[in-house]
């Protein structure tokens, strides 16, 4: 079987690509997933957020008494955490024969874009842009949040030519438009579909917030299956499907929805490495059942335009158990 797909325009042998995680944090480990014959590593993502809380900590004591120390100090915070992302990247590319892609995880279009260009020029094959886009500011409208999905992308794509790939969240009222007009910009070479977010829980003993449901569950494919789905034959872009995917079935049943690819990251996380090659075998035996010899012989067969009842992909409620429709 033909397990080989495109990720952001860029050849790679097979459908599994690992996520942006702890897992890709070295180069170790990365060296240690390409042995285990992963598609393409998109690496841990360097954080805006990270980076300015820590400038901002480390120099506070110094921004009324001496301000200039307090640039400097912001200014060193930032160029070490981009020289040391860099040094992953430079030696993840020597040591991988796959794709790799750096992230970076942006809630701004401020000056850390310009890091893009470094990035760029220290061997990445695409950057995909982690935009955390939370709308809990409950003064700012629907369109001033879309409004930064614009400002990144123009602001990146400005800087440089590798391929710029948006790893979307769902918090947007007009979902479906927002991706097809980022689409129609033709600076975005593929959609990743969906991020997860950190979900706080609450301690009723100690009465602290903490996290909750760190991995992912088998049955959230189901969110990023339907919005594949329905964008697959809407845009030009590439789709890849995340969150949730953690079998052979699941892989194959967001192809079929349109996917290029599918990222994948709480089942390595649980069962190790070895289970991206269980995986592999998983789709080759359902292909050969099915006597698909490649991935884009069934890509798509089930997306919106090509199901018998696409109003099923649009359905929000169980209706034959809440209405007695059958």
């Amino acid at each position: 079987m033909d397990l080989s797909t495109t990720y952001n325009g860029i050849k790679i042998k097979n459908p599994i690509i690992i996520g942006s995680c702890g897992l890709t944090n070295s180069v170790e480990k990365n060296v240690e997933l390409a042995k285990n014959n992963v598609g393409a590593i998109v690496l841990k993502s360097i954080f805006e957020e990270q980076i300015i809380s820590e400038a901002d900590k480390d120099s506070s004591i110094n921004e009324y008494d001496y301000p200039e120390a307090h640039d400097y100090i912001r200014s060193h915070i930032k160029k070490d955490y981009l020289t040391k992302y860099l040094k992953l990247v430079e030696e993840t590319k020597k040591a991988v024969d796959i794709p790799v892609i750096a992230s970076i995880n942006c809630v701004s279009a401020k000056t850390w874009t310009s890091f893009a260009k470094n990035i760029e020029n220290a061997g990445v094959d695409a950057i995909e842009l982690n935009i955390s886009n939370l709308p809990t500011n409950i003064d700012r409208k629907s369109s001033d949040y879309e409004k930064v999905y614009f400002d990144i992308i123009e602001k990146v794509s400005s800087e440089v030519k590798i391929p710029l790939s948006i790893k979307m969240n769902t918090f947007s009222a007009g979902l479906s438009n927002l991706i097809r007009t980022l689409d129609w910009t033709k600076k975005v070479k593929s959609f990743v579909m969906f991020n997860r977010y950190y979900s706080p829980d609450f301690d009723i003993e100690k009465l602290m917030i903490n996290s909750s449901n760190v991995f992912s569950s088998t049955e959230e494919y189901t969110t990023p299956l339907r919005w594949v789905a329905i964008m697959s034959e809407n845009i030009r872009a590439e789709i890849i499907a995340s969150t949730g995917i953690h079998t052979g079935e699941a892989v194959i049943k967001q192809i079929l929805a349109g996917a290029n690819a599918t990222q994948l990251v709480s089942v390595f996380y649980k069962n190790g490495n070895n289970e991206i090659n269980k995986i592999l075998q998983e789709i080759e035996q359902w292909m050969k059942r099915k006597k698909f010899n490649t991935i884009e012989e069934f890509k798509g067969k089930m997306n919106y335009k090509s199901v018998s009842d696409p109003s099923a992909l649009e359905r929000i409620q169980f209706m034959k158990y809440y209405s007695g429709i059958e």
